[in-house]
């Protein structure tokens, strides 16, 4: 994208804004003083050079050069002090004033001199150029009172509104700068240590919930699924060696989840260094059982799959079926008889799951639209943030509902190993 123009003398509108108005308020205050003050110089001081056509030329160069003053404010305090001197020994050795001079009190300075010298004071950065600033300052002062002559003492009052004035003005503004400056990078690095400190507690809870989830929720269903395993050895009736068959396979799916989550929670607490990942990638689980189970209750599912597919993590393949999972329960719920589509993208690092569906022909059953917690989708994004993941859900373009989610192909969990 092109840079504007503007942009070379100013970081913003507000800075352009302000510099224009200050010259045009410098150039309309130049001619009411010429009104209101009268040239005093006695007649045929400027006849040398045919008149002040080139104080006026020095005068509108002047004007233009301020506008940049805040990006080349060392050029502008050059032209300054060229002028100054330039001024004295065209006084002092030559046939009379380059610059207009109204008064014999007059500073033999171009008008524009508190404000180069101001801007030379604040915006000059580096210490090079600062020693070179200052010095230059100096010479402008010097002359501006004249210490060589017998300079009365309106002419030294003058000499230093001009110069020594607008230098102590530019040091108490630059010294509240890099006050201000000092306090917001203070309040931003109070910020980051507290972000910091936020972090480390998140980190912490997720340890703290790792180890409870292993050490008692693990352990528990493991001992459901021994029992279950026991009881369908024992069993004499089929039914009852089935049922425990069927509770034992869950209990092995639940087992699997959960080492899966609690590798999770312990790599986003940093213990993934303590715990190497060794978990190969594995295929996405298979999401045509869902969409069957959808069907099979009367809810046509279009399914799409875009991309080759890829091998993803246990950890995301379980989180990518919970996903269409919900969504299409929340479909049954909440909008039964709507059209549903569910589109998988896979790409080379990362996996999109859109489940959308249109608007139902009529509104759900409140005894079945009211069934369980109404935190589905709170739980469903948190259990997608946890894997690195990000999740959307809300109304579509075109009406109906969708939930949009994008996950990592491969997420390490640590948990590979196993630690009992």
């Amino acid at each position: 994208m092109k840079r504007p123009l503007w942009r070379l003398l100013w970081n913003d509108k507000r800075e352009a804004a302000f510099d224009v108005a200050l010259v045009v308020g410098l150039i309309l205050l130049g001619r009411v003083l010429l009104l209101m003050y009268p040239s005093e110089v006695p007649p045929g001081t400027f006849d040398w050079i045919g008149g002040l056509w080139l104080n006026d030329v020095i005068s509108v160069v002047l004007d233009v050069a301020l506008l940049a003053r805040r990006r080349y404010p060392q050029v502008i305090m050059t032209m300054i002090a060229v002028l100054a001197v330039a001024q004295a020994l065209m006084v002092e050795l030559g046939p009379g004033p380059l610059l207009y001079v109204n008064l014999e009190s007059d500073p033999w300075l171009p008008g524009h001199t508190p404000w180069a010298i101001y801007a030379a004071v604040v915006y000059t950065t580096g210490r090079k150029w600062k020693f070179f600033t200052w010095d230059l300052i100096s010479i402008t002062a010097l002359i501006s009172v004249r210490p060589w002559g017998d300079p009365s003492s309106d002419a030294i009052v003058a000499g230093v509104l001009w110069t020594i004035f607008p230098a102590v003005l530019g040091l108490y503004v630059s010294a509240r700068r890099r006050l201000v400056g000092a306090l917001r990078e203070r309040a931003e690095r109070a910020e980051r240590e507290q972000e910091l400190l936020a972090e480390q507690a998140r980190a912490d809870e997720r340890t703290r919930l790792a180890t409870e989830m292993h050490d008692v929720v693990t352990h528990r269903v493991s001992l459901m699924v021994l029992q279950a395993g026991a009881l369908g050895v024992a069993a004499k009736d089929p039914a009852i060696r089935q049922a425990a068959e069927e509770l034992r396979t869950s209990g092995c799916e639940a087992l699997e989840e959960l080492r899966d989550l609690v590798g999770v929670l312990r790599r986003g607490s940093g213990e993934q260094d303590a715990c190497p990942d060794a978990t190969p990638p594995t295929d996405l689980p298979d999401l045509g059982e869902l969409i069957g189970q959808s069907e099979a209750v009367g809810v046509p599912v279009e399914f799409t799959v875009d991309g080759d597919p890829t091998m993803v993590s246990a950890a995301v393949g379980r989180t990518a079926y919970r996903v269409v999972q919900e969504a299409l329960t929340n479909v049954h719920k909440h909008a039964f008889g709507s059209r549903v589509s569910v589109h998988l993208l896979h790409s080379d690092d990362r996996l999109r799951l859109v489940v959308r569906n249109t608007e139902p022909p009529e509104r759900a059953a409140p005894d079945l639209a009211d069934s369980g917690s109404g935190t589905g989708l709170l739980g469903l994004q948190q259990r997608v943030e946890l894997v690195g993941g990000t999740f959307r859900a809300g109304p579509a373009d075109r009406g109906g509902f969708e939930v949009d989610v994008i996950l990592p192909a491969y997420v390490p969990t640590g948990e590979a190993g196993g630690d009992g």
